[in-house]
């Protein structure tokens, strides 16, 4: 943790150090700031300092940021929903290069400091915010968009930035039994959107419950197990199974799956997994169901909130 840690600290103050006086006065925030927790993964400006004003040099460390902040995997899903945003931009104009790629970033507090700090970066269909202590690195709220979720022409025609996170939950589908399906299935019609939106606090009690992991059979667990991994490998590998050793540990609650929509491929459809620990949401239901959204939110450490909690905690112990 203490080399991921600093690696995070090191890429960002590379960044600041590339900044003018005036987007450094854009880019800073604190932890204390009362709208650090106001996100939304909509179309609209934020606040921070937007990536389409940096240089190409600037523009680099922001990258390099991102991908010190992740696995390949999540490192790979980032910078794709910028990547797809412009695809998105060319369909709908038939030009290349019209706008710019409008994502704000944010950095709360001194990474060379001794104190908790942290960094976002979001836009539309992009969340990411980590948060940093002595003993901890969060990472959630993390949300990844995709619209087009199947780009339908031109030079990349077929490319699913989150093919995977559908096509594993349809293989979880595929394992279940008449019966268990029936226990899966939480309706014909999917909601929308994600449920949880983007509450500063994610309330579980939103979603479905659905079928529970511990009523599963072997291979169905273990398919269900891969779709819950490709979320959590977003995240550095130590986090990563940290959270799912923690989400499982016998005795802390349920792990469930729960979908709503067609079981075909046809058609909005909406999964989510609930843990006692963090939650996990999909959605593809605009434009007949090629725009998906998708996020992992943590119970208890979203915001970096238990472990700044901690962290305070042990500074004013006696």
């Amino acid at each position: 943790m203490n080399e991921l840690r600093d690696d995070i600290a090191r890429r960002a103050s590379a960044l600041l150090g590339s900044l003018t006086g005036e987007q450094r006065g854009l880019v800073a925030g604190s932890l204390d700031d009362p709208d650090r927790r106001e996100w939304t993964y909509l179309p609209g400006d934020r606040p921070g300092l937007s990536i389409e004003h940096l240089t190409d040099e600037q523009r680099r460390r922001a990258e390099e940021l991102i991908v010190a902040a992740h696995s390949d995997v999540g490192a790979t899903l980032a910078l794709g929903v910028v990547a797809t945003e412009r695809i998105r931009r060319q369909l709908a104009t038939g030009k290349d290069g019209v706008g710019g790629d409008r994502y704000w970033l944010r950095v709360w507090g001194d990474p060379d400091g001794d104190q908790p700090w942290g960094w976002r970066v979001n836009g539309h269909h992009l969340g990411v915010h980590v948060v940093v202590t002595e003993d901890a690195v969060t990472f959630t709220p993390h949300f990844i968009g995709a619209e087009p979720a199947r780009v339908p022409s031109g030079p990349t025609e077929g490319q699913r930035l989150m093919g995977p996170e559908e096509d594993l939950a349809r293989e979880v589908l595929a394992t279940l039994d008449d019966d268990r399906l029936g226990v899966a299935v939480a309706g014909d019609v999917a909601p929308d959107d994600i449920l949880t939106r983007a509450d500063p606090v994610a309330d579980p009690d939103l979603l479905p419950t659905g079928l529970a992991r511990d009523d599963m059979s072997g291979p169905q667990r273990e398919a269900l197990d891969r779709l819950v991994g490709r979320y959590l490998d977003r995240a550095p590998r130590d986090y990563a199974r940290a959270c799912w050793a923690e989400a499982t540990d016998p005795g802390s609650g349920p792990v469930t799956f729960a979908w709503a929509g067609p079981v075909d491929h046809y058609g909005g459809h909406y999964y989510c997994v609930r843990t006692p620990t963090f939650l996990i949401e999909y959605d593809n239901t605009q434009d007949d169901a090629n725009h998906a959204h998708s996020v992992w939110r943590h119970l208890r450490d979203d915001w970096g909130l238990d472990p700044l909690r901690q962290h305070y905690a042990a500074q004013h112990r006696p």
